[in-house]
């Protein structure tokens, strides 16, 4: 049994492009679950989606003029981003479009540019790899700014913290003690343009929100209270990436959608038996007598 266990759950690890995809998966966990929660808490959670999109044409020049070059194409995401969130704004604010919408458009403007750029200048492999990313072909170069991107990313959440969950729940009290809410509005967009642009290079720019979003919106059918929701949504994102990266490497599949699948099925899972506001628990509700204790 133990020598089972050690085939399956260490011995992978031996390796270091393993150990490699291991400590980027888990630096990836630990920054971008956070960032999620908040997303959805500010009933914003497709726009993570949108600039997972809006870091493509940057990160396709990148490609262009460096090849595979991943602080020239990290730069190029970063850059794009922060153009696009800047433009959703402005044509927001000066049309009085929703701002969702506005980054709708840009998305999908983005989304088509990214890929006419990378088609341009490679083949299908070079699209491939874009979109989809590998996490097992990172190399010390890219673990090291995918490490450095989520610490810094860590760091600054830490700092705005406080500023960002009163922003979220009462913006006008905010502003009476003279922060300007858009300023850490614009904070945490960078934030998530920054987390994109890490893990573009381990699941793509089309599935790197995956690990964003689904960790966060599992952990809400588990707790209701924001340090239970980040604390979960952490560890289920952690489990992914590294259930995900045994999967591949056992059974020969694609690395970064057996994470994304193995979150989006600890989701189903939580949608049918979680704490709350689950299948499970509405039948509880309904099957409890009037007066009677819920069930905990």
């Amino acid at each position: 049994m133990l020598e089972l266990l050690d085939a399956w759950l260490l011995a992978p690890f031996d390796y270091g492009f393993m150990q490699r995809a291991f400590v980027a998966g888990l630096a990836l966990s630990l920054a971008a679950p956070p960032l999620g929660v908040f997303l959805m808490l500010r009933g914003m959670s497709l726009i993570g989606d949108a600039m997972a999109h809006a870091i493509l044409p940057g990160v396709a020049l990148g490609f262009l003029f460096a090849g595979f070059s991943l602080p020239m194409m990290s730069l190029g995401g970063i850059l794009s981003g922060l153009l696009v969130a800047v433009l959703a704004g402005s044509v927001s604010q000066m049309t009085g479009h929703r701002e969702d919408s506005a980054m709708a458009s840009f998305f999908l403007i983005s989304l088509a540019a990214g890929v006419m750029l990378v088609s341009l200048g490679g083949n299908s492999v070079d699209l491939t790899h874009v979109l989809f990313g590998s996490i097992l072909a990172v190399n010390t170069t890219a673990l090291v700014l995918i490490a450095g991107i989520s610490s810094l990313i860590v760091v600054i959440l830490a700092v705005i913290f406080r500023a960002l969950v009163v922003e979220c729940l009462d913006p006008l009290f905010l502003r009476g003690q003279g922060v300007h809410g858009g300023l850490i509005h614009g904070a945490f967009l960078a934030l998530v343009v920054l987390n994109l642009t890490a893990g573009f290079q381990t699941l793509g720019t089309l599935m790197a929100v995956g690990l964003m979003m689904l960790p966060a919106t599992t952990a809400r059918f588990w707790s209701k209270r924001l340090e239970g929701l980040i604390g979960i949504a952490v560890g289920i994102a952690m489990v992914a990436s590294t259930g995900g990266l045994l999967l591949s490497y056992h059974l020969s599949l694609p690395s970064g959608p057996a994470i994304i699948l193995l979150a989006g099925a600890a989701y189903l899972l939580s949608a049918l038996l979680g704490r709350h506001h689950s299948l499970r628990e509405r039948l509880q509700r309904r099957a409890t007598p009037l007066g009677a204790p819920e069930p905990h």
